[in-house]
C-alpha cells in the first residue's frame, strides 16, 4: 500500500505544481507574457544569427502561443488531478485493476511533457533560439519540469501487483 500511496502522492503533487503554474500566469500574466514575447521576437538573441528569419512580432503568434502554454499546463493540473482521484479511490483495488486506472496520470504526464519539452525546449529553446537569451532564457527551469514529470511517469507506470491481505 505503501508505494500506491506515494504514487497517488507524487501525482497529486505534480498536480499542485502545474495548478500553481497555470494559477501565477494567469494572476501575473504581463510578466510571463513579455517572456513570450521576448522568445519569439528573438530580440534578445545573438546579433545577426542565421535563424533570425523565424522570428515573429506579430502580437496575435504571441497571445496565441501564450494562450496555449497556460492551457496546456492547465490540461496538465487537470489529468493530474482525475488520475490522483481515480488512483485513489482504486487503492484497494487488484494489481490489474490499479495499472488500469492509470490512464489519465499518464496522460497528464504526457500533456506536462508535451508543453515543458516540446514547447520550451524544442519549440522555444531550439527553433526560436531561447538558449542564446541571457535575459528570457526558461530552459533550465523547463528542465527541472520535465525531468520531475518524467521521473514520477516511470515510478507511477511500474507495475503494481495485488496487495497482501
Amino acid at each position: 500500500m505503501t508505494i500506491r500511496l506515494a504514487k497517488i502522492m507524487m501525482t497529486a503533487m505534480l498536480a499542485a505544481f502545474a495548478g500553481v503554474v497555470t494559477f501565477d500566469n494567469l494572476a501575473d500574466y504581463g510578466s510571463n507574457y513579455r517572456f513570450v514575447q521576448h522568445v519569439l521576437s528573438m530580440d534578445t538573441t545573438f546579433a545577426h544569427n542565421a535563424l533570425l528569419d523565424r522570428a515573429t512580432t506579430n502580437p496575435v503568434w504571441w497571445q496565441l502561443s501564450y494562450g496555449l502554454i497556460i492551457a496546456g499546463e492547465f490540461m496538465t493540473c487537470l489529468l493530474l488531478v482525475a488520475g490522483s482521484v481515480v488512483l485513489w479511490r482504486k487503492r484497494h483495488a487488484s494489481g490489474a485493476r490499479f495499472n488500469h486506472a492509470k490512464g489519465c496520470v499518464v496522460a497528464g504526464f504526457a500533456v506536462g511533457f508535451l508543453v515543458w519539452f516540446f514547447g520550451f525546449m524544442v519549440i522555444g529553446g531550439e527553433w526560436f533560439a531561447m538558449w542564446q537569451s541571457k535575459i528570457w532564457n526558461g530552459q533550465q527551469a523547463a528542465f527541472r519540469f520535465y525531468v520531475a514529470i518524467t521521473g514520477v511517469l516511470v515510478f507511477v507506470n511500474q507495475r503494481d501487483e495485488d496487495l497482501l491481505s
